[in-house]
């Protein structure tokens, strides 16, 4: 039995050396005739596009953590709910028309093809010698899938934004009818002004990871939602005094909050669609450094406003810093990025407390963070802009470096365009899901909790058969 097992080894053996003999002839003949430096270009770029837009698909985990740890625990499961199952309707919305609508040719408020990705790429991955239907993409070569979901995952990120906005109040059937209307014609639209080139984008307004395109349009829509649904029952007093409503798990907050910051390494320096190593390592310096200080700014904003370093402000405070980086983050340098990260943990949290003074109940702080910190980034562009960055592609500097206001009121226009275009296309929406479908639960319903009463089980059950 022992000869017998030593020659089926040897066997195998035998066979092991036949194999790495093919494959190493087969290396050699490809060495010869293999891929130009051109095709592994695209080889590498589409890995790099790809990993990054898987590490932005991972930030649905930070948000619903982040959403529901700082809301109550008998909301749990709905709030987690609507991250897992908003991602899905996303793709289906984006691919049918979303897509088309941003990137297509069309006019300059909206491209008018491409549905269903109907239509020729021109990159030049594809050597195609005329403009593909999506020519506004044509300055990254990886193929026009690769151009897809990384854009999907951009906007599956709007539509989260909004969950954390109108959370612990809302019917979840009429949220998931709000996601398809943005995801499929709202935030495509915006998009098509800015990376599709639309008006904004022939004006030379700059968003190069979206603190605009995404954020100040989930914050925008998220807006809308809550004044149509009103604040949650008990948060303002009939006096005038606010409740708080604390979360119920500060240790999901911390994950989510560091899966987001994970995440984002994938959202900013992705953004390059090309691995571009000087870009790459630019990027990613200037969104952690602006992180950094945010956490620290907003961490002595609180303490000094409240007299406690509120962990909620600190972890709101660096994703407000990486939302204020997300624009600029290709085109400032080191010191211009951590300026902009301190400005946003600075204003973040003075933003809570205005909003929740104007009584418009966010129960996440998701207005602060995305709202106000993605119009702060687009428009810090404008002053921190400077020529000599690594793939930034400037022909001008911003005004603290002597470019003049061109940029800066290019960047307001466009930010503040957008806000108000999103708004009023959302607040319709919401309305008109109000009359038809109804928005909000009842009172007991929301008393009792969303988790038993919309999704019919309970995050965190006791054991029926136990104690």
């Amino acid at each position: 039995m022992k000869m017998k097992f030593m020659g089926a080894r040897h066997s195998w053996s035998l066979l092991v050396v036949l194999g790495l003999a093919f494959h190493v002839n087969a290396f050699g003949q490809a060495a010869a005739t293999g891929p130009s430096n051109a095709d592994l270009k695209v080889m590498v770029d589409t890995v790099w596009v790809m990993m990054t837009a898987f590490l932005v698909f991972w930030m649905n985990a930070g948000f619903g953590f982040v959403e529901s740890g700082l809301c109550r625990a008998k909301n749990a499961t709905n709030i987690l709910a609507k991250n897992f199952v908003v991602f899905a309707l996303s793709a289906l919305a984006y691919w049918v028309v979303g897509f088309g609508i941003m990137f297509a040719t069309g006019s300059s408020f909206m491209g008018t093809g491409g549905f269903l990705l109907g239509g020729a790429d021109n990159s030049p991955a594809t050597g195609d010698a005329y403009m593909g239907i999506f020519s506004s993409l044509n300055w990254t070569g990886v193929p026009l899938l690769a151009k897809f979901f990384f854009q999907l995952v951009f906007a599956g990120t709007a539509a989260t934004i909004v969950s954390g906005c109108v959370a612990e109040r809302i019917h979840y059937k009429s949220f998931l009818i709000f996601t398809l209307v943005l995801v499929g014609f709202s935030y495509p639209i915006t998009g098509h002004w800015i990376w599709g080139g639309g008006w904004l984008a022939s004006m030379g307004m700059l968003d190069f990871a979206g603190s605009t395109v995404v954020h100040t349009v989930g914050g925008a829509a998220g807006l809308a939602g809550i004044l149509v649904l009103g604040p949650r029952l008990g948060k303002y007093k009939p006096g005038g005094g606010m409740q708080p409503i604390p979360g119920h798990s500060m240790a999901l907050v911390f994950l989510g909050g560091l899966i987001l910051w994970l995440g984002w390494f994938g959202f900013n320096p992705g953004s390059t669609m090309a691995a571009d190593p000087a870009a790459i390592a630019h990027v990613a310096m200037t969104t952690n450094l602006a992180c950094c200080v945010a956490i620290l700014t907003s961490t002595l904003t609180a303490w000094m406003m409240m007299g406690k370093p509120d962990f909620t402000m600190t972890v709101n405070g660096a994703l407000a810093g990486l939302v204020a980086i997300t624009a600029p983050c290709n085109f400032v340098s080191p010191i211009g990025s951590a300026a902009i990260g301190a400005i946003a943990g600075i204003i973040v949290v003075p933003a809570v407390v205005i909003f929740d003074k104007l009584k418009i109940d966010d129960p996440v702080g998701a207005l602060s963070v995305h709202l106000v910190n993605g119009m702060w980034g687009t428009i810090a562009l404008g002053l921190f802009a400077f020529e000599g960055t690594p793939g930034g592609s400037l022909s001008k500097n911003g005004l603290l470096y002597g470019g003049g206001t061109g940029l800066l009121v290019t960047q307001i226009i466009g930010t503040v365009s957008v806000a108000a275009f999103t708004f009023a296309l959302s607040l319709a929406a919401w309305l008109i899901i109000k009359a038809v479908l109804g928005l909000r639960v009842s009172p007991e319903d929301e008393a009792r909790g969303l988790d038993i009463t919309e999704m019919g089980m309970e995050a965190y059950a006791g054991d029926p058969l136990g104690e």
